[in-house]
């Protein structure tokens, strides 16, 4: 097996839109899906272009609602292309007689091969070799290099391509009641050799513009026919074919759009960039060149070709949607990439499980992520006054502007209705926030960074949090009421008459550790950059002082002696497994049966477990010591069994998280559950969500649980902790970090550990392995041996 390809044999109508989806290319700008040229949206296709943060409004009646949804926009088509041969239809694989077909994603050079075999109703036979790509080097540009070849003929053959906006969203089945038809005020022209396509969304008035120039390698028998309509633009040649020579088509295509900087207009914009375009041959160097930079940044190297192959298929789609030049966009991260249309490309707290990951690899694109959230403080702002609260209280979705996108209701594809969606209650979207703000401040040690973006999120999202706890008289306890937890099937009490739950653990526990952490951060930022920020957001001695009571008197309830996820937990029944064994979706089997999972102990993903997911288990020891619930014996394995037994695994990011608690004190579960989520979009092991977007927290949590957690590796005051125990499967692990502006080198194998410095950084930095403290200067290196092994058991 080659690690860097991912290859599919043969075509196969049923898969088509998993490999679309796993094929699709791009820059972090746009994406294009790895749909074949010639192919419509049909019930086997989905064409599919997507720019970062370009999003539409629309309204639709469904069900005797109203509904308003913000989507990621489907772009016009750049790829259109196909051919035929004298006497024959315009190819398609779903009707063609092949000899061969096969796809191959080249990961390395982030090129889609694709070579054709086919036979026409006369006998002749024609190879097709294309090669695609979204160029790395400029992220306005894309290409397509078709290479024809008559092997027993000769002759013309008539080849078509175009820009196509007749494209709707349309690419998830149980969004289709609702309006999709983001694109009007089409226009197409030529300016030859170019040709051009223009629309404009709906409601956000973006106007796209796309502009294609075609190559050939041979005479076309004079000018192409070109046709014109409003909302499509085609062009069609007829080249001379003879035997056995090939004949080089090459379609460059620029995408631009009226969010772009320094342009004068789209359609302007994008005629000159793909009149300036070099050929495919320096278009694909320069490419090449970006990639080959961006995967030694990534290198994340292990034992074993299949799972080197998956590691670097989820952090070739991670780069793809979250690249350097997202670093200068104003986006966030879509949970399912820029890939497909699923949760309509909303932003929700999948950020938790890629910044960290982003962090110790490319900073500048996670510091460009927390401005996207940044730059959406005063919508937060707004809402928490809403609310009557304080601080900034961010949405669960997140769009184009920072409003709560959440839809209020959600079609359940299993019993055909529309129920109610309370998962805007997910308050804990701003702890994700705040936790990556602190991560990225201790990863990179940036204090112009926390002094600024960084702190300003603490603050805000710190004054929502205390605001939300308020003082039981009774108990002398504070308490947060009527949320939600990352659990999401439990959305409120059993018959209760309005949404919501009290004392989730997850956002009572991480509540307590943001309020230390934004007490913390303002200690650490120089005096005058402190007291700026105190004056700009009203921050008292009044105010931080309650933070500090929160923090001693936070609620937490226990049952069993373990964590419970909520107050009231334990008086909630048991599921009958043997039922529903196997499901993982069970809020829609049990609203199917009439039934909910509000009265049952079983959870969608982790909830109270993702505490030891963020936070060690020593950490989450102290917070309890410090609110008086000291942790009895065993209560970590005691809790991370109780919820492991009761959870049905319906969101990829649970196998993410589980992995990661389980890496301890159970190899072989933990090794498990990697393996599931390693391979989770691969396999389409939710059962054909893939073909909608891939998974990108799931995918970088991967990513991280490599190097983070089997690394156990943490940036503390101190220095950079690392505690390796890799699993019995990883024989080998060598992957390169940045911290604190170093570019280190970490080779790890079961016996020990080296660390290399490169010749950049701090003159000297201090690192903690195993408990054995070493300074390294810059280009030091130094092997850590590991102390002796426990096993399982």
């Amino acid at each position: 097996m080659n690690p860097w390809s991912l290859t599919y044999e043969g075509f196969d109508p049923g898969h088509e839109g998993l490999r679309e989806a796993l094929c699709t290319l791009g820059n972090g700008r746009f994406a294009t899906r790895g749909t074949a040229p010639e192919a419509e949206a049909d019930a086997v296709h989905y064409p599919g272009t997507y720019v970062a943060g370009c999003y539409d409004r629309l309204t639709s009646n469904v069900a005797d609602h109203e509904l308003t949804n913000e989507d990621m926009v489907n772009l016009p088509n750049w790829l259109p292309l196909t051919f035929a041969t004298p006497g024959s239809e315009w190819f398609s694989p779903s009707t063609a007689d092949l000899l061969r077909y096969r796809q191959e994603l080249d990961m390395r050079h982030a090129v889609l091969h694709r070579l054709i075999r086919c036979r026409d109703p006369e006998g002749r036979i024609t190879s097709v070799r294309q090669r695609r790509l979204v160029s790395m080097a400029d992220p306005y540009l894309a290409g397509l290099e078709t290479i024809f070849t008559a092997e027993n003929w000769s002759g013309p053959l008539r080849v078509r391509s175009g820009l196509d906006g007749r494209v709707a969203n349309r690419g998830v089945a149980r969004y289709r009641e609702l309006r999709g038809d983001h694109l009007t005020q089409h226009a197409t022209g030529i300016c030859a050799p170019l040709t051009w396509l223009r629309a404009r969304t709906r409601s956000s008035g973006i106007e796209v513009a796309l502009a294609s120039r075609v190559d050939t390698s041979a005479s076309s028998g004079g000018e192409p026919e070109v046709e014109r309509h409003d909302d499509h633009v085609m062009e069609t040649r007829v080249l001379r074919l003879e035997r056995g020579h090939p004949v080089t088509v090459v379609k460059t295509v620029a995408l631009t759009t009226s969010r772009d900087l320094a342009i004068a207009d789209a359609t302007s914009a994008a005629l000159r960039r793909a009149e300036l375009a070099p050929g495919f041959g320096e278009l694909l160097r320069q490419h090449e060149i970006a990639w080959r930079d961006l995967w030694e940044r990534a290198r994340l190297d292990v034992t074993g070709p299949r799972i080197l192959r998956d590691i670097r298929l989820n952090t070739f789609h991670l780069l793809q949607t979250l690249s350097p030049h997202a670093a200068d966009l104003d986006m966030g991260v879509p949970a399912r990439g820029l890939h497909g249309e699923a949760y309509r490309g909303h932003v929700f707290w999948d950020e938790l499980f890629v910044l960290p990951w982003l962090s110790l690899r490319f900073p500048e694109i996670a510091r460009g992520l927390l401005r996207y959230r940044l730059r959406r403080l005063p919508e937060a702002r707004a809402a928490a006054r809403a609310a009557g609260l304080r601080g900034a209280m961010f949405p669960w979705q997140s769009g184009s502007d920072g409003r709560d996108e959440t839809p209020r209701f959600h079609l359940n594809p299993r019993s055909g209705r529309w129920t109610p969606d309370h998962t805007y209650l997910q308050r804990h979207v701003g702890l994700a926030i705040a936790y990556n703000a602190w991560q990225h401040y201790a990863i990179t040690g940036d204090m112009e960074f926390l002094a600024g973006t960084g702190a300003c999120l603490l603050v805000e999202i710190a004054r929502l949090f205390a605001s939300l706890a308020r003082l039981n008289p009774v108990s002398g306890r504070y308490e947060i009421q009527g949320v939600m937890g990352p659990d999401e099937y439990h959305d409120g009490y059993p018959g209760a008459a309005s949404p919501g739950l009290d004392n989730n653990a997850y956002t009572n526990i991480m509540t307590v550790w943001l309020l230390l952490r934004a007490r913390q951060a303002l200690a650490l930022m120089p005096q005058r950059a402190r007291e700026d920020l105190r004056r700009r957001l009203g921050l008292t001695d009044v105010e931080t002082e309650r933070w500090e009571e929160i923090t001693r008197r936070m609620r937490v309830d226990f049952h069993d002696g373990v964590i419970s996820q909520f107050t009231g937990y334990e008086h909630l029944a048991e599921l009958d497994w043997d039922r529903y064994r196997g499901v993982r979706r069970l809020d829609r089997a049990l609203e199917a049966d009439n039934d909910s999972p509000n009265r049952y102990r079983v959870s969608k993903q982790a909830d109270v477990l993702m505490l030891f997911y963020l936070l060690t288990a020593r950490e989450v020891r102290q917070i309890l010591d410090r609110l008086g619930y000291p942790a009895a014996p065993g209560l970590t394995r005691r809790t991370i069994r109780h919820y492991l037994s009761r959870t049905c695994h319906g969101s990829t990011l649970s196998a993410v998280v589980h992995a990661w608690v389980l890496a301890r004190s159970d190899r072989t579960g933990s090794w498990r559950f990697f393996t599931e989520t390693l391979t989770g979009d691969i396999t389409d092991v939710q059962g054909g969500t893939t073909a909608e977007g891939v998974h990108l927290g799931a995918m970088a949590g991967t990513l991280d649980l490599v190097q983070r957690c089997y690394l156990d590796l943490e940036a503390r005051p101190e220095g950079l902790h690392l505690n390796p125990v890799l699993p019995e499967q990883l024989t080998t692990l060598s992957l390169c970090l940045r911290y604190r502006g170093a570019e280190l080198v970490i080779e790890a194998d079961p016996t020990r550990v080296r660390i290399s410095r490169a010749d950049n950084g701090p003159t000297a930095l201090d690192f903690v392995v195993h408990g054995h403290h070493a300074r390294l200067r810059r280009g030091d290196s130094r092997t850590f041996p590991f102390p002796e092994r426990r096993h399982d058991g």
